[in-house]
């Protein structure tokens, strides 16, 4: 039986491995040695496989859910803090490449103990900290069959931990209908995308009185016509707006998993956040056996994610 959580999970963890090593190189520096597979060393001088807080976060959201089956804010803050404090679901024992909102975010929460109260709300606050992890969320949105408001709902709460700004929540919210839509489902990966962003657009369009921030993501309305850019026309850094279009870009122009993980880390930049969006959807659409062994066999605690994985598999039922 297919267990969805292992085919995202494991999507995210690889590409934010593949991106780890040229995170933060410009895409002119990546294109002079582009990322062909699993590579050690580079910006943090890590072995090759080596993921950063991209899956630590969102293996802190799988951990929280599986255990609570279900969304408890102050359990995954707490998990979020096991991770800064601890080094708890990082790969060697200690939190690396932490980003200011969600290190804001989290110290916060260690003083107030207000898991909604802790997440950024102004126009600096987009960055692309809370899409980068919420793929349990969605996962267990589905699983649960929420209803659209219910879902959305929850997925914005969890989002909001540590970016509480409306911009970032349309963008995890986008996320969940795009995971629902592959799930649910039939053809090509760039149909099922523009299913997910058609109802994710009309259901914004009717929850929001102000549409100013969702006009932001304009250029995902019609696919066909935003695949067709040229890369120069594509940002790939940490705002949240580039990152999730950055990452739909690389999936509409590969036709395999390893090609649109590639395609997404190749653009440079924040290269292991637009790898580890670009994985999770990748890894729902062609599953964990298209995740080429030889990048899996270089991840470190791999068996330790699968195990998370098979465990929420069992626990979480609609």
């Amino acid at each position: 039986m297919r267990n969805i959580w292992k085919d995202g999970v494991l999507g995210v963890v690889t590409g934010d491995a593949l991106g780890c090593p040229v995170q933060f190189e410009t895409r002119k520096e990546v294109a002079a040695h582009p990322v062909t597979g699993m590579r050690g060393h580079g910006t943090f001088h890590l072995p090759a496989g080596s993921w950063t807080d991209d899956s630590s976060l969102t293996l802190a959201l799988l951990d929280s859910i599986k255990e609570k089956n279900g969304i408890d804010l102050d359990h995954i803050m707490g998990n979020f803090v096991s991770w800064l404090d601890k080094g708890a679901f990082t790969p060697y024992g200690y939190a690396y490449d932490i980003g200011q909102g969600t290190l804001r975010a989290i110290r916060k929460y260690k003083l107030k103990k207000q898991p909604l109260k802790c997440g950024g709300t102004d126009e600096w606050n987009n960055g692309n900290g809370s899409l980068m992890r919420i793929l349990p969320a969605c996962l267990y949105a589905w699983v649960k069959k929420l209803p659209e408001e219910e879902a959305v709902s929850a997925i914005h709460r969890v989002g909001s931990l540590t970016h509480g700004h409306l911009r970032a929540n349309i963008a995890c919210g986008l996320y969940f209908f795009m995971v629902k839509a592959v799930l649910d489902g039939n053809g090509p990966l760039p149909a099922r995308l523009q299913a997910g962003l058609d109802r994710g657009f009309a259901y914004y369009e009717q929850a929001l009185a102000d549409r100013e921030d969702l006009d932001l993501y304009a250029r995902l309305r019609d696919l066909d016509a935003f695949a067709a850019l040229p890369p120069e026309k594509i940002k790939s850094g940490g705002y949240v707006v580039d990152a999730l279009e950055a990452a739909v870009w690389a999936l509409l122009n590969a036709d395999t998993f390893a090609g649109a993980l590639l395609k997404a880390v190749n653009l440079g930049d924040d290269t292991d956040t637009v790898g580890a969006i670009a994985g999770g959807l990748a890894g729902l659409y062609y599953g964990y056996g298209a995740i080429p062994a030889p990048w899996l066999e270089a991840l470190p605690k791999r068996d330790w994610i699968e195990e998370m994985c098979g465990e929420a598999n069992e626990k979480i039922r609609g």
